[in-house]
């Protein structure tokens, strides 16, 4: 049995969302279309895949309604590749749990963890 877990973040702005998500490096895997406005999307880091669906908030800047958790083989590269693209909440650093990490938060100021094992 195999078992893929795809969450699924409601956000205001599913085009901007995807266009901020392929800028880090992510790839558009599917979209759907509803009267021309796109509404819903697939895409994938690596292995890993996350769906976006319209009708969500912007988060706000005291709470942490979604953290995405990105497993990475190349954590040093990619935040040198990001640090000055994207708003990072932490930067690169080791944690007690054996991870080397950083921590951004995306256009709807949701949380984005980058971590390799040390």
């Amino acid at each position: 049995m195999v078992n893929t877990v795809r969450p699924m973040i409601h956000v205001p702005d599913v085009a901007a969302t995807v266009e901020w998500y392929k800028s880090i490096g992510f790839e558009l895997i599917s979209a759907n279309e509803d009267n021309g406005v796109l509404d819903w999307a697939l895409l994938s880091f690596g292995d890993g895949q996350v769906m976006f669906n319209a009708g969500g908030g912007v988060s706000s800047a005291a709470r942490r309604e979604v953290d995405l958790y990105v497993n990475t083989d190349d954590v040093e590269n990619l935040y040198e590749r990001l640090k000055d693209r994207v708003d990072v909440h932490e930067g690169i650093h080791d944690t007690f749990y054996g991870m080397r990490e950083f921590v951004v938060r995306d256009l709807n100021r949701f949380w984005i963890t980058f971590g390799a094992a040390i």
